[in-house]
């Protein structure tokens, strides 16, 4: 069977309890998931997923809703003098060689492999270093970093009501609340490169953008932002293939269902 809604996730982010909810309220729609390495979100998202959780910053094309904020890590092996701490600080780093200083190690198993060569320490988010599960390493978090940031991210060709449900699981909303009265303009909005969190634009503002650290204008609104005015929802039938609402009042399949 062919998924109605394809989320793709970046090692050390699981999606598992959004999928628990997903599939409770909606055990007729499939939900199919995506593992994909950190630099393949674009690929994915002009391939086979439809959404994807993934550690920011993500391209300006891409709408956004952030999550949470990882902590930041330093791996070190057991017998380091810096595991005596409960925390590092940079100064202490000054005093071991780094080899990489983070935030995301381009390659994390090979980064592992030289601390635990005793070559030297690694910064990475608390989440990575525990899906590697290195049982000669431990992990010290690292005074003052500000961590990683987890976002979902979709493209604006990918929307569709399908999606728009999923991005109501992921914020909580519950099966009987108004879809519409929490998606109006005002909710998240897409992230700036950096990771900064948009500025909400005010309840009931015309403004289509929000913005972001430094006053630059940078994410339209999570929910909207397409022509037609702030919230509007792509028209039924709009040409993709797929986007039939399903039997029994069930969301739509998503715009790359059929593939």
């Amino acid at each position: 069977m062919t998924a109605a809604l394809t989320i793709a996730f970046v090692p050390g982010v699981s999606p598992a309890k959004w999928v628990r909810v997903w599939r409770d309220r909606f055990p007729d729609t499939t939900l199919g998931l995506l593992p994909i390495g950190p630099d393949e979100v674009d690929e994915a998202l002009t391939g086979e997923a439809d959404m994807a959780f993934a550690r920011m910053p993500v391209g300006a094309h891409l709408n956004s809703i952030p999550l949470w904020t990882e902590t930041a890590v330093v791996a070190m092996p057991k017998d380091s003098p810096l595991a005596d701490a409960d925390t590092v600080t940079e100064a202490d780093l000054a005093s071991v060689h780094v080899v990489d200083a983070g935030p995301v190690p381009a390659d994390v198993p090979a980064a592992l492999d030289l601390v635990e060569a005793n070559v030297g320490v690694v910064v990475l988010p608390q989440s990575l270093f525990r899906a590697a599960s290195r049982k000669d390493l431990v992990a010290r978090p690292l005074d003052g970093a500000a961590g990683t940031r987890v976002a979902l991210v979709w493209r604006d060709t990918d929307a569709s009501d399908t999606t728009e449900e999923f991005i109501g699981v992921v914020r909580g909303r519950t099966a009987n609340s108004s879809r519409a009265a929490q998606d109006r303009p005002g909710g998240p909005s897409r992230a700036d490169d950096d990771g900064t969190r948009g500025q909400r634009a005010g309840s009931g503002s015309g403004a289509g953008r929000a913005t972001g650290a430094g006053g630059k204008a940078t994410a339209k609104q999570a929910s909207g932002g397409k022509a037609g005015g702030k919230g509007a929802r792509k028209p039924r039938g709009s040409g993709r293939p797929g986007t039939q609402r399903l039997g029994n009042g069930k969301p739509k399949r998503g715009s790359k269902g059929n593939r």
